[in-house]
């Protein structure tokens, strides 16, 4: 293995020399997207090595359900998921192929494990519509109070891996009592909770909502960039990061090739793809377009504590927002 993995980062430090293709044959990438990153990576890597990249797309969940159809003949060469859990859980079933990459050396500890690193991160923020009626909201609790009654969306924890993480986050820093009342309150207040992160976001981006309890914050982040009249709010109470890990499956048939993909993301060039959409890069010294972890007020959470208790605060959930 070990001259594998050295035969892998010469290829890597090959590739931003070269313009002619260094590898052949083709590359199966299942990514949970953003759809216009996953594609601009593919496409940069096939210049740079030759390498076709085939790429399907979809949430999390989507892309979960296809590997489980396809155990008995995976397509799959690489995962970028964006859920940390979904990482976990897959190299616990022993089915991730363990690759450090030589690029990783500048990603923080908490965001890298033997079997998958990430490959960028987003937050968890409230959003705003400028051109609606209510103030801009402060804090979380803030979307409880009357002004913004029949005003607040939520993403579906249940169908959001990162609305999950928000809310063991709160959790974490307000308690049981403090966190069931808060939800209750936004129930009381009209809060809707229409499905995955898009239905959450779409009506305040139309402005038949006011805010978003929960958003995903470089798709808004971008969505303001390009004119949208939204603001995107960082609780000063704190919020969660949500890393999207990309990692080898090891039932892939071109693992070279996988571990030089995974090389080339965490690339000075890949990552300034990551920074382009407005997703943190991984490397921390790659410049960001948005406030970075260091920026932020960071919730401390026990992943490990809250993924045991999943079922139970989903179901608590249920019972007090929705």
């Amino acid at each position: 293995m070990n001259s594998l993995i050295g035969k892998i980062a010469l290829g890597a430090t090959l590739i931003a020399g070269l313009s002619t293709p260094v590898w052949a044959g083709s590359l199966t990438v299942y990514s949970a997207g953003p759809d216009n990153l996953i594609e601009r990576l593919a496409g940069d890597f096939s210049a740079e090595t030759g390498v076709r990249v085939n790429v399907f797309q979809g949430t999390t969940g989507t892309v979960l359900a296809r590997l489980e159809a396809e155990q008995a003949n995976p397509q799959a060469d690489v995962f970028i998921s964006a859920s940390w859990d979904s990482a976990q859980d897959l190299k616990a079933q022993g089915l991730l192929q363990p690759y450090q990459s030589p690029n990783a050396a500048q990603v923080p500890d908490f965001l890298k494990d033997s079997h998958f690193v990430a490959q960028g991160v987003s937050a968890l923020a409230m959003v705003w519509n400028r051109n609606s009626h209510t103030p801009m909201p402060a804090d979380w609790s803030d979307a409880a109070d009357p002004a913004y009654r029949d005003q607040v969306t939520m993403p579906d924890p249940a169908q959001s891996g990162t609305a999950y993480q928000l809310v063991t986050g709160l959790l974490s820093s307000r308690g049981e009592e403090g966190t069931w009342a808060l939800f209750e309150r936004l129930k009381e207040n009209g809060l809707a909770v229409p499905g995955p992160n898009a239905r959450a976001l779409n009506p305040v981006l139309q402005g038949a909502k006011s805010v978003v309890f929960g958003a995903v914050d470089y798709i808004a982040l971008e969505q303001q960039a390009n004119g949208e009249a939204i603001e995107v709010i960082f609780p000063a109470s704190g919020t969660v990061i949500a890393p999207r890990p990309m990692m080898i499956l090891k039932s892939s048939r071109n693992q070279e090739q996988a571990m030089a993909f995974v090389d080339f993301v965490l690339s000075g060039q890949g990552q300034a793809r990551v920074a382009e959409v407005y997703l943190m890069p991984a490397r921390s010294d790659i410049a960001a377009e948005r406030p970075t972890i260091n920026e932020l007020a960071l919730i401390p959470v026990d992943d490990a504590a809250m993924a045991a208790r999943r079922e139970q605060i989903l179901e608590r959930f249920r019972n007090a927002a929705m």
